[in-house]
């Protein structure tokens, strides 16, 4: 875990692979970062592994699920309650279930696209 990140209340790491989360990165309350799951296609049900990484200056917000594999990338927000099946490109806000980016992330102040 990256500096000035933090794990809210009630986050759920099932870390059975690595979970890296990078500096000044948030995940809210009630998230599940999960980096398991199992063969279903297997009559045995393997379990199966697989990192996640989520990127700096990131933003996971409440009750937000997170699967195996998953990166999020530097800079972005991920609403509440969507579900990030595939990976989430940088600086965007994505939301939904799936999760897909749905627009860029503008830092007033930041970034010269920003207009007041």
């Amino acid at each position: 875990m990256g500096d000035h990140s933090c794990l809210s209340e009630q986050v759920d790491c099932y870390c059975v692979d690595k979970i890296k989360i990078g500096a000044h990165t948030t995940i809210s309350q009630y998230s599940f970062l999960c980096a398991a799951s199992h063969d279903y296609e297997d009559p045995a049900m393997p379990l199966v592994t697989a990192p996640i990484t989520i990127g700096d200056w990131a933003w996971v917000t409440a009750d937000v699920f997170v699967a195996p594999g998953v990166t999020i990338g530097d800079g972005a927000v991920v609403t509440a309650r969507s579900s990030v099946l595939h990976d989430i490109p940088a600086w965007v806000v994505a939301s939904g279930n799936p999760a897909k980016a749905r627009k860029k992330r503008i830092l007033k102040g930041v970034h010269e696209e920003y207009d007041d």
